[in-house]
């Protein structure tokens, strides 16, 4: 008789992970383990959370741990909209209709692709909205709908920062990088948002390549034919007063987004920060809202359209829609919300993270070897520290003057970062929508776990980063401009 490991409820990995954190913390404080913080010169000491200071700090926040978990409220925000959306039949007609003209599978998928490695352009929007999109786009042509969600959920972690457009990364880094070349006096150049937009332009297509040939050679295969309560044979053709509502939603949308475009990019733009710039601005703080109302405009007006609706109540039933996914969500996400609290409050991350930079440095190599080895480096610290702004905050101040001081310039040293920072992200539990990608993934099979969600993910983060470091060396060794 075989027996089979079995992993935990994802709520009661977050909870062991949280066991883990409280443990390693206790010990390395026992052990004094600290490090100097390269940007600010002050000392990081691990804290103990068994300590006294330290079971008073988790008692006093745990309520706050979960009501400040940063994805909670935007998953909530963006989930009305969808939910108006999906209950009303606007998302399921706008796949009917595309189904008229037999869109291949091989299309779909691209499509999903794509829309996931350029959805950085509006931060973590393409983790909350496209995701379950996907999902129905690939049940629509008899694909499995979990290898939708995976499709989606690759493209978005391990493309983010690869884009055909400026996104809301670049001017962050860039920020980040050349305050970290400011500290040196011999270097007098700028480095901007664009400084590697050719590589990350290029980058898309390679990204999106990888994840397409193993999403068609191992996904699918693994996944077979999808068996579950939903058919296929739900997505019928639309009825003329159907079709009239989806083109009056879908018209009411172009307007809407003609609007927001307007408030935003044009010289009276409300939507633009003080000083004119987009990058701390209203648009970007509320576009996650904005798409969410967006849809839930459309969604709203489809259903009164098409008959679906017929009062307020109706619409608000559609608000509810999607309280029995996040019901699971919410479980999940406190007890994931302890364990990122926890762990930045031992400061476990930070400790771990300057030390593995200064071993990193010791290390006397070529350019191209010390390069590829700073992308290793990256790829498996994000393992543990998934933010890139808070990662390279603090990185940048080691890597930026030492690389530049071997002739490594500060915009080639941030490209590098970025390539590791984003292949592992579709791997590691400290993501902070892993919660809800295992909660999307339940939807659809009730024992979907991390393990599960690793087993189809570790393919796409392995390839990526070899694809993706391969391209990288092939555009260092040519010389090609990284960027403006």
């Amino acid at each position: 008789m075989k027996s089979k490991l079995r992993m935990p409820h994802p709520a009661t990995m977050f909870l062991l992970l949280t066991a883990a954190v409280v443990m390693l913390s206790w010990i390395f404080d026992i052990y004094g383990l600290s490090v100097i913080n390269p940007q600010t010169g002050e000392v990081i000491r691990v804290q103990s959370l068994l300590s006294a200071e330290g079971v008073r700090w988790l008692l006093r926040h745990v309520v706050t741990n979960f009501t400040g978990f940063a994805p909670l409220g935007m998953v909530m925000v963006a989930m009305f909209g969808v939910g108006v959306a999906e209950h009303s039949g606007f998302i399921g007609a706008c796949i009917r209709q595309s189904q008229r003209k037999n869109p291949s599978k091989q299309m779909v998928i691209l499509l999903v692709i794509l829309l996931g490695i350029v959805s950085n352009v509006v931060g973590d929007a393409g983790y909350i909205i496209l995701i379950p999109i996907a999902a129905t786009l690939f049940q629509s042509v008899k694909l499995h709908p979990v290898a939708g969600i995976v499709t989606a959920y690759v493209s978005v972690a391990c493309g983010f920062s690869a884009n055909l457009f400026l996104s809301t990364l670049d001017p962050l880094l860039a920020r980040l990088t050349q305050e970290a070349a400011a500290t040196m006096t011999y270097y007098q150049g700028n480095v901007g948002p664009l400084c590697n937009y050719y590589f990350m332009f290029a980058s898309t297509f390679v990204i999106a390549a990888v994840i397409y040939y193993i999403t068609c050679k191992s996904l699918l295969p693994t996944l077979g034919e999808y068996t579950g309560s939903v058919p296929y044979d739900t997505f019928k053709s639309l009825s003329r007063k159907e079709r009239r509502a989806l083109i009056i939603a879908l018209a009411i949308g172009l307007i809407y987004t003609l609007i927001i475009i307007l408030a935003t990019f044009s010289r009276w733009g409300i939507l633009r920060g003080i000083t004119g710039s987009l990058t701390r601005s209203p648009f970007i703080f509320g576009v996650l809202f904005l798409i969410s109302f967006g849809f839930g405009l459309m969604g709203t007006i489809y259903g009164f359209a098409s008959g679906r609706y017929r009062r307020d109540s109706d619409v608000i039933k559609g608000l509810t829609h999607p309280m029995q996914l996040l019901g699971v969500y919410f479980v999940i996400a406190f007890f994931a919300a302890q364990m990122f609290a926890c762990f930045e409050y031992s400061h476990l991350d930070k400790c771990l993270g300057i030390m593995g930079a200064n071993l990193l440095t010791s290390i006397e190599a070529s350019n191209l070897v010390t390069l590829l080895l700073f992308i290793l480096f990256t790829a498996i610290i994000n393992l543990i520290m998934v933010s890139a702004t808070a990662k390279w905050g603090f990185l940048s101040f080691i890597f930026v003057p030492m690389f530049a001081a071997m002739g490594i310039s500060p915009d080639l040293t941030q490209c590098a970062f970025r390539i590791g920072d984003s292949a592992t992200n579709a791997i590691t539990p400290f993501l902070f929508y892993m919660p809800l990608i295992l909660a999307y993934m339940q939807q659809y099979n009730k024992q979907a776990n991390y393990a599960t969600l690793f087993k189809y993910t570790w393919r796409y983060s392995v390839y990526i980063l070899l694809a993706w470091t391969a391209f990288f060396v092939i555009w260092y060794l040519l010389k090609i401009p990284l960027g403006v």
